[in-house]
């Protein structure tokens, strides 16, 4: 199967006001997605209570969302090439809206998962376009700094998640952290039908096949290693694992010699974009054997309140904020090789001075430690997504921006199951031996990076 270019806008971006309500129309959609996620983590206790299921089994309410994105956004980035990305994320608003009155409506958790999988599917759809739609909103020359915006939002969600998520419960009950998305994605949707630009789109059929295969290999390899995981039906689990592994393989040979791939093999066979993939799944893969496991370090090991112990996870997504913009600069002077790596080793330094600490430290201690771990990962991730999307070609843009979010969400899904088979293991000092592997499996990122300064 062949994909060709359809005629589209030859300019190099947009300009004043015009890029403005653009990256607007992109930063809000984002944040809508990302936002959501983030205080339904802080809001699973509350939920569990209600709705009068266990923690363990409220989980789903998270894992639907993310698994229903994941196995989705390959799928829907080539399916954004040929309908078009502005397209695409405004259709991801509409089911991202419906999905949240029915999250808002359920009553029981099969219910309330069933609508958290749709708006996880309506999530992919925005995830899967935003980087390609930022790469026709700013100019080749400053697209550095469009890449490190919508890394900035991404941070911005995270940091604003629990005080959202705090702020509600205060007021309300947890449907209205599905409500307020309501007026949020009805001025997403208005700013995405008048600001988006229109971006080239590819002609050809679309394959269903693959996007099935694709759907089954993933999902089946996750929740097969997420059984083994978590100590559950190793026999399920073990049955998941092979289908998941046969379907991959099986997409893998219906791939080969494709122009425009669903997998994009094409892509992956880019050193370039290979190695900027690999560094960002395992960027995100040490970010979560220090995420997950470090509230319980500072709850069960330091005896801080849950006040305490978010406020003391702050300087993670803060710092990031706060550099930005510097970043956003660096990215259009220097290469992602350099910067990717030297942000990487940083983090990696962070976690390792974080493992350090002594038995007794003082908030101080704790935060600049966070702090510095947080703008190393800021430092990293807008270069290294530049990178991914600057080395594919025009038409395969969209392919490009799907694998910048599954690099993302599978370092994430596989960070944090072997943090929960790290816990299940080692019943002494786990949480630091998370710290150790974070620090571990940073600086092996860091050192994948570095293979591009010979290139």
């Amino acid at each position: 199967m062949s994909a060709t270019l359809t005629s589209a806008p030859t300019h190099d971006g947009l300009f004043g006001p015009a890029r403005y309500k653009a990256m607007f129309a992109v930063a809000l959609s984002v944040l809508l997605s990302v936002l959501d996620y983030a205080v339904v983590n802080v809001a699973l206790p509350t939920i569990a209570r209600d709705i009068h299921t266990t923690a363990s089994a409220a989980i789903w309410v998270v894992n639907a969302y993310q698994l229903a994105s994941l196995v989705s956004l390959l799928p829907l980035a080539a399916m954004g090439d040929r309908v078009g990305h502005a397209r695409m994320c405004r259709i991801g608003l509409v089911l991202f809206i419906i999905a949240s009155l029915l999250c808002a409506a359920s009553r029981t958790l099969p219910e309330l998962a069933a609508a958290r999988a749709l708006q996880g599917f309506g999530g992919a759809c925005i995830m899967s376009v935003n980087a390609a739609l930022v790469r026709f909103i700013y100019p080749s020359a400053v697209l550095g700094r469009g890449i490190a915006l919508n890394g900035l939002v991404v941070a911005l969600g995270v940091a604003l998640g629990p005080t959202v998520a705090a702020a509600v419960l205060s007021l309300a009950t947890w449907q209205w952290l599905f409500l307020i998305n309501i007026p949020l994605g009805g001025a997403a949707l208005y700013y995405a039908t008048t600001a988006l630009p229109i971006t080239p789109r590819t002609r050809g059929s679309f394959d269903y096949t693959s996007s099935v295969l694709i759907a089954a290999g993933l999902g089946g390899t996750i929740i097969g290693l997420d059984s083994f995981a978590h100590a559950s039906n190793a026999l399920l689990g073990l049955a998941l694992i092979a289908t998941g592994i046969a379907c991959l393989a099986a997409l893998v040979r219906l791939q080969l010699g494709r122009t425009d791939p669903l997998l994009p093999l094409d892509l992956l066979a880019r050193p370039g974009f290979r190695t900027a993939f690999l560094t960002g799944f395992t960027g995100f893969v040490g970010s979560n054997f220090f995420i997950l496991p470090m509230p319980f370090t500072l709850m069960d090991i330091l005896h801080h309140g849950p006040v305490a112990t978010g406020l003391l996870m702050t300087p993670w997504p803060l710092a990031i904020v706060l550099v930005a913009p510097l970043v956003g600069r660096l990215t259009d002077r220097f290469p992602a090789a350099t910067l990717s790596t030297i942000g990487l080793a940083i983090t990696g330094t962070g976690f390792l001075l974080l493992r350090l600490m002594p038995a007794h430290p003082s908030d101080l201690d704790i935060a600049w430690r966070i702090a510095l771990a947080g703008a190393g990962f800021g430092l990293f991730q807008p270069p290294n997504n530049k990178a991914m999307i600057t080395t594919a070609p025009t038409t395969r843009t969209g392919a490009a921006s799907g694998m910048i979010s599954v690099a993302r969400l599978a370092g994430q899904t596989i960070g944090g199951m072997l943090v929960a088979l790290t816990l299940g293991l080692i019943t002494h000092g786990a949480t630091y031996t998370c710290l150790t592997l974070a620090a571990a499996t940073a600086y092996l990122a860091a050192a994948v990076s570095a293979t591009r300064l010979r290139q």
